[in-house]
Formats: C-alpha cells, structure tokens, sequence
C-alpha cells in the first residue's frame, strides 16, 4: 500500500514578547499566524469503514489541529512563564487571555511545542510529517520529522 501526505493549513491570530530579548520584538506585539500540518499515512483499505480511502478525514485533522492548537492560542497573548509578575498580576485582573510557556515563544520553540501535541493526538496509524509556521507573510519556519530520525 502506498503512502500519502495530507496537508492542512490553519490561521490564528496570537500575541508574544520575546524576555530578555536585545530587539523589538522584546516588546508585546502581534502576529496572523499561518500553520500547515502534514501528515503522512495509508489509506483506510476497509470497504466497510465509512473513511474507506482516506489517509485521515481532513475534517478530523481539522478539529485535532483546532482543539489542541488554534483555539488555546486565537486572540491569546504568548508569554513565557518566568515574566514579570506584576505584568502578569496586571492581565490577570483585566481577564485576558494568556498562555503561559515554559520556553521562548519564538517560532521555532512554537513548532516543538505544536509537534509534541500533535503526535499525542494523532491516531497511531498516523505519522506527523511536518509543520510549517508563518509568523509574517515573508517569515516562516519548518520542523520536519526527517531531520530528526
């Protein structure tokens, strides 16, 4: 049986500073974020499976990717979890939405956190094959699972 990559590209809109940071970007700021999951696997060969020749529903990659990635992060602001407290103290009280992460919140840093999460929620007939990440429409970074075998 052949193998197959399906890819589906996902838009959210986040927030982030970079701590300690040497340049702008230390400063909180924007981004409309665009992400392409691939993933790679065989179609279904069970004539009597209702997803009979698909790899994955590219509705349920849809609701994994959404769950577990788009929503938690849409109109959210990235922060790393060693900020300012006051800062903190202050977003808390006005209700904002934050997520607090044990890294940078770069794009690459991103991408790991996003590749863990996802090979998590895959079904196990499912192989994540790569991400791509933009965080500008000129900007982007790629995690491949070749490069890391």
């Amino acid at each position: 049986m052949d193998y197959i990559r399906l890819t589906r590209q996902f838009t959210f809109e986040t927030a982030h500073a970079l701590l300690n940071y040497d340049g702008p970007c230390k400063n909180i700021h924007g981004h409309s974020y665009k992400l392409q999951v691939t993933i790679v696997g065989q179609p279904i060969n069970d004539t009597t499976d209702p997803k009979y020749g698909m790899v994955l529903d590219f509705g349920d990659l849809k609701k994994i990717v959404n769950t577990f990635i788009v929503e938690p992060l849409d109109h959210a602001l990235i922060l790393r979890q060693d900020s300012s407290p006051e800062l903190l103290a202050v977003l808390q009280q006005m209700n904002q939405k934050v997520v607090l992460t044990p890294y940078q919140p770069t794009c690459e840093y991103m991408l790991i956190d996003f590749k863990n999460t996802l090979t998590q929620q895959l079904p196990v007939t499912i192989q994540l094959h790569s991400l791509r990440l933009w965080e500008t429409e000129n900007s982007f970074a790629e995690w491949f699972a070749s490069d890391n075998t």
